[in-house]
């Protein structure tokens, strides 16, 4: 049976992804931006719902994954409160100019990681050679690398992602992730041959707010309203970890 990761960008999305079934929790904020480092105070919380594991996404910007001495020294720091927070693990993903994977800086964060699971995020879909990146990320001592195949979704990149797993000889997990969904899940294991799915199955919540804002976006999704909060779809989870049972 597949293991199920849905990236919660919120203390209340990570209660209903757990709530759900999901087995691990890919903590985040922003999801405007693709997610980036959660609040030490969002990591405290969340790592007190049981029945769940939790990697902390450490990311300190959104945009490219080029950074800089003092982005990288953040993320250092970040990587040390995950880890006093009681993490299982961290995500992350550095890449160089040239679009391969940035090794020594990578390696320095698997090692301020400790003991934690240490995931390469989809900063892998923009390496310029995935193969070639692969084993960088082995190289760097990485768990796990999160992809769509280099392509817009996982189905999409089913291919490329059983090339991957095939690769890998079970040196380290191969993650799809990247429109997994209810409708699709049992299609991409079956073609790609993974064993762990990443997915938000997001839903909105509707703001409680008795006066609604005026129009101002303020940030937000341009495909939900301003004061609406997403979170994951407990259903929505269910139905993929439904799915993963009967697989």
């Amino acid at each position: 049976m597949a293991l199920l990761e849905i990236v919660a960008y919120s203390y209340a999305s990570a209660k209903a992804a757990a709530l759900g079934g999901a087995d691990r929790i890919e903590l985040c904020e922003n999801t405007a931006e693709g997610g980036t480092t959660p609040s030490f105070g969002t990591i405290e919380a969340v790592r007190k719902i049981e029945g769940v594991k939790l990697h902390v996404m450490i990311r300190p910007r959104g945009g490219d994954f080029l950074y800089d001495k003092d982005e990288f020294s953040i993320m250092l720091r970040d990587t040390e409160v995950a880890r006093k927070a009681g993490a299982d693990g961290i995500v992350i993903g550095i890449l160089k100019s040239d679009a391969t994977v940035d090794v020594e800086r990578c390696r320095q964060l698997v090692e301020a990681a400790g003991s934690m699971n240490v995931t390469f995020h989809r900063a892998f879909d923009w390496a310029i050679r995935p193969l070639e990146a692969l084993e960088d990320i082995l190289k760097a001592g990485c768990n796990r690398i999160l992809t769509s195949g280099q392509k817009p979704n996982a189905l999409a990149g089913a291919k490329r992602i059983a090339e991957l797993v095939k690769a890998s000889h079970g040196r380290l997990t191969i993650l799809a992730g990247g429109g997994v969904n209810e409708t699709n899940v049992s299609e991409i294991i079956r073609l790609t041959g993974v064993t762990e799915v990443h997915g938000s199955m997001r839903g909105i919540q509707q703001s409680r707010m008795e006066v609604r804002p005026p129009d101002v976006s303020l940030g937000a999704s341009p495909d939900w309203s301003a004061d609406a909060i997403p979170v994951a779809d407990t259903n929505r989870v269910r139905a993929v970890r439904n799915a993963l049972n009967k697989a």
